[in-house]
């Protein structure tokens, strides 16, 4: 490493989010980023550890002792050769991982202050793009057709792999445009959709074939190819089978955040299916990454209130002794869109939805215990009694995603992403298209 002691006298520097008053009135992303100077020194913060956990973290195997090293020295052409060597689309999770590297980073074990990798991997693809890095190359082909049904970070994954071993490569969409989650379930506030746009262009330059609004029948797969990728996704959203679910105002968070996407890519919707939090008191039930990307819709969309309960009881600030890495760290995680102003609770049970006149108005909800479970395993859920009502006029349904389940698939076929395992992060799809792209030149290759 360039300065093997850096991280002894440079503190951890975040290039924060855009000021808030800024922020709630449009849909550009609130990440800001730090200057050249400043992502250098940065960079420098890292130990080159004789173990490096980041790298084993990865679900990409990327290596960030490696590229920050040249970050540090000013090689950016050689900070991107390693970076895109191991991960396809650093401009997506540069943006939106949860960086489970940093989670692992040693300086954050020891003090709480790790590298700031994520952010610098952003800053790595971005001068990539602006110098000109990345650029369309000629592939030699080998004859063989690959379909991938699906174009959300696995499917795109896939793709792109099998291109650059010489398949043919067509990418069936079913709806009408391109990027499936990175496309229509996360908000432009935290990717925007013209870096999709930019990476699809260099793509099909390449000569991947992409055909949109192809509803494919994963039990009768199109014909005419040597293999197939299924790269579905998870599209059945968890349901809160309560009383009242049937009263207007009641909406999977998928609706609305897809819905809002499609009206900043310009298309018109009618007023009577436009799901909008204008003027209305939100509740959004569900608190992970889609919750608070619903919280943050609404902000925008103009909500008189939010609010946002969970089930589970309120994790710990910073520090979780339940959950010791190499664990995931179960921390109280405050989002840009909780900063913008947001009610949150736990512990709380829904009941019922309450209505008037067909709308829903509030939800009974009910304080929980979590008691440890004499058998072990996941604790046990004991109601109070104590019951309240939310008063709401917009819910949002964030609970996560259901595994689906797909038919028998035959011997040439792959399943990738969160189609194989469930819900997942964009990080982990990315790695398992990888893994797809691999096993299916194997199964060509007849090996």
């Amino acid at each position: 490493m360039g300065n093997p002691k850096a991280f002894l006298t440079i503190p951890r520097q975040e290039a924060g989010y855009r000021p808030i008053h800024e922020r709630i009135n449009d849909y550009s992303e609130v990440e800001q980023t730090l200057n050249t100077s400043e992502r250098k020194l940065q960079a420098s913060r890292c130990m080159d550890c004789g173990v490096p956990f980041c790298h084993w973290a990865c679900p990409l195997g990327n290596r960030p002792p490696e590229f920050q090293d040249a970050l540090y020295k000013g090689e950016w052409r050689k900070a991107y050769d390693i970076l895109s060597s191991t991960n396809d689309f650093p401009e997506f999770t540069g943006r939106i991982c949860p960086a489970l590297c940093e989670k692992s980073c040693v300086l954050k074990l020891s003090f709480d202050a790790p590298v700031t990798i994520r952010e610098d991997e952003a800053a790595i693809i971005e001068a990539a793009f602006r110098e000109g890095y990345v650029s369309p190359q000629e592939i030699k082909r080998n004859g063989q057709r690959v379909a991938v049904i699906g174009s959300g970070p696995a499917g795109l994954a896939t793709a792109n792999q099998l291109n650059h071993k010489g398949y043919e490569v067509t990418v069936f969409e079913r709806d009408e445009m391109i990027g499936g989650l990175l496309r229509y379930g996360i908000p432009n506030f935290k990717l925007s959709k013209n870096i999709i746009d930019r990476r699809l262009r260099i793509m099909e330059a390449e000569g991947i074939v992409f055909k949109t609004n192809s509803e494919i029948d994963i039990a009768h797969l199109p014909e005419g190819f040597d293999a197939y990728a299924i790269c579905t996704g998870t599209p059945q959203a968890r349901d809160l089978a309560i009383p009242g679910r049937d009263l207007m105002g009641i909406h999977f968070a998928m609706e609305m955040l897809s819905q809002q996407n499609r009206i900043l890519a310009g298309q018109i919707m009618d007023e009577k299916t436009r799901i909008t939090a204008k003027g209305k008191h939100v509740l959004v039930i569900g608190g992970g990454d889609t919750g608070s990307d619903c919280i943050g819709t609404a902000h925008r969309q103009g909500a008189q209130s939010v609010t946002q309960i969970e089930i589970m009881p309120q994790p710990p600030v910073g520090n979780n002794p339940a959950t010791p890495w190499p664990q995931w760290p179960i921390v109280l995680k405050t989002s840009s869109s909780h900063e913008e102003g947001c009610t949150r609770r736990w512990s709380l049970n829904s009941n019922k939805f309450i209505g008037k006149n067909g709308r829903v108005t509030g939800v009974e909800v009910e304080e929980v215990e979590w008691l440890p479970n004499p058998e072990g395993g996941r604790p046990v859920m004991k109601p109070t009694g104590k019951k309240e009502v939310i008063k709401a006029d917009l819910v949002l349904l964030a609970m996560g995603f259901l595994r689906p389940q797909l038919p028998t698939l035959p011997s040439n076929a792959v399943v990738a992403g969160d189609a194989a395992t469930g819900p997942s992060l964009v990080v982990k799809c990315i790695a398992a298209g990888r893994q797809a792209a691999q096993s299916i030149d194997r199964i060509l290759k007849g090996k």
